[in-house]
């Protein structure tokens, strides 16, 4: 056999995985996208050493070892991932990446945190804000020295 069509079969499996990682705004398909780039590396690795190991005469199969250390990889990628995933989806109610994306920057839709900006001094989670009775503290050095 060739080395040219695996080559190629790899080749379409990963821009079909970077192309569902740039497209896709759902976490678990994204999460499927590199699973499927993890693959096609995997069947890089063996078909070069299937092709490798023709021509010499000690064959080590470095390929298909690093291929079973990528499938562990792969295994604990995603067995972390989908825990995030679902860990955030029960959170937020969404797993789409962009809404996860503005959330996670403290903005709102319209780019503000609250109604007066994100310093609002009417907002009873600010320190020293109107429902509070300690004052708001100063400087970060000021908090660092009250700490130590």
């Amino acid at each position: 056999m060739h080395l040219a069509y695996p080559a190629v079969l790899s080749a379409l499996l990963f821009c079909t995985g970077v192309y569902g990682v740039l497209a896709r705004r759902n976490a678990i398909l994204v999460l499927m996208s590199v699973e499927l780039m993890l693959n096609a590396v995997n069947l890089n690795l063996v078909a070069f050493d299937v092709w490798l190991s023709r021509a010499a005469e000690e064959t080590l199969h470095s390929g298909q070892a690093l291929t079973l250390f990528t499938i562990a990889i792969a295994a604990a990628e995603i067995g972390i991932g989908l825990a995030i995933v679902l860990a955030v989806h029960r959170n937020r109610g969404t797993s789409d990446i962009d809404k996860l994306r503005d959330t996670a920057e403290g903005h709102g839709p319209d780019g503000l945190d609250g109604p007066d900006g994100p310093d609002d001094p009417d907002d009873p989670a600010v320190p020293g804000g109107p429902d509070t009775d300690t004052p708001a503290t100063g400087t970060a050095a000021e908090k660092a020295e009250a700490t130590a």
